[in-house]
């Protein structure tokens, strides 16, 4: 169906039909020209934004609509979770350009109604509009905690442990995997187009790559999930980390700002960064230093986070968590601890969508 034949306030009816309120401080949802959340006493609100362009943060050519949905909401729940909070709300902006049908855009919805009902958010509203350029989502997410609850980047103190969830470096071996596939369709593609060979354009019209074994690394680029399950663990035992930031953008960059905003240093170990098997076994087809994509790949969207060298037990004694360096004093710099004990500085290499 054209969008077109539904029009904005059609399409908006559409969507949110199969959507219903779950938490009591959304007192009114979608319908209205505002929706209305009733705070709770004795609890902060945190929220957070993001805004992904289709050709900067995501092409179609691999990318599900109804992963990018899910992804798109994910992405902004793993920021309420890096403060220690609990997300209860937020709203999804479209822009759509004239390529998409109604099929379309229930396809995306579907997938952000998906990740919402994961961790019981409401969907509240949200505004949709048309593109001259693709495929535009802004997500804003509301979430709340209690004051003391609260987790800064700023926290970090020298002799703080450092702390990573889960593994790093397999959603930019799942990217790089992808990206590699669809050069190699297009040049397929173009010289079937050449030759003119009609009968291989044909094959090459539903032609898939085979990503057998390589599952988890799609997975992890195409539907991350944020941890939320680290944050109940950590309150479970006791924990209440001293900063804490989740990681988009790459391990170096994230610790970095960490580091800067708490006016510390910082050293961690090569041999302490956490790896899957499929991600090392495609770094080394690729010919990558699997270590530099583990510090530098970004949209692991694991959480990084630093407590009391005391609760070193505690901590290391929980389920996919890692413990991989330690805060030091500011002058002492950032440094990785190589294998064969050399130190090196860290630089903050991970994807910048404003560099030249």
């Amino acid at each position: 169906m054209e969008i077109s034949e539904l029009g904005e306030f059609g399409l908006i009816e559409r969507l949110a039909k199969d959507i219903t309120t779950k938490n009591a401080t959304t007192i009114k949802g979608i319908g209205d020209d505002c929706a209305i959340l009733s705070p709770t006493e004795g609890l902060r609100t945190v929220v957070t934004t993001d805004l992904l362009m289709e050709g900067v943060h995501f092409d179609l050519t691999y990318v599900p609509l109804r992963h990018l949905g899910y992804k798109a909401v994910m992405v902004n729940l793993s920021d309420v979770f890096a403060m220690n909070a609990k997300p209860l709300q937020l709203t999804a902006s479209v822009a759509i350009s004239s390529k998409f049908c109604v099929e379309d855009i229930e396809e995306l919805y579907a997938g952000m109604r998906m990740a919402c009902e994961k961790w019981g958010v409401d969907i509240i509203g949200g505004d949709t509009t048309a593109s001259l350029t693709g495929l535009a989502i802004s997500i804003t997410a509301i979430g709340e905690a209690r004051s003391e609850d609260i987790v800064l980047r700023s926290g970090a103190k020298p002799t703080d442990l450092i702390c990573v969830s889960g593994n790093l470096g397999a959603a930019y071996m799942g990217l790089q995997l992808l990206e590699r596939e669809k050069v190699i369709y297009n040049e397929q593609v173009e010289e079937a187009r050449r030759s003119g060979n009609k009968e291989q354009m044909e094959l090459l019209r539903d032609a898939q790559p085979d990503f057998a074994g390589r599952e988890y690394l799609l997975e992890r680029q195409l539907k991350p999930e944020a941890r939320g399950d680290i944050i109940a663990a950590l309150k479970e035992a006791g924990i209440h980390p001293t900063s804490m930031m989740d990681i988009s953008d790459g391990l170096s960059s994230e610790l970095m700002h960490i580091c800067k905003q708490s006016q510390t240093g910082c050293r961690i170990y090569e041999e302490r960064l956490p790896l899957d098997y499929q991600t090392a076994a495609m770094a080394e087809e690729l010919n990558m230093n699997v270590s530099t994509c583990a510090l530098n790949g970004g949209e692991d969207y694991e959480l990084l986070f630093t407590v009391p060298l005391a609760l070193n037990d505690t901590v290391s004694a929980l389920e996919d968590i890692h413990v991989i360096g330690y805060i030091t004093d500011a002058d002492k710099g950032q440094a990785l601890i190589t294998r064969d004990g050399g130190e090196f500085a860290l630089k903050a290499q991970g994807w910048n969508p404003l560099e030249k």
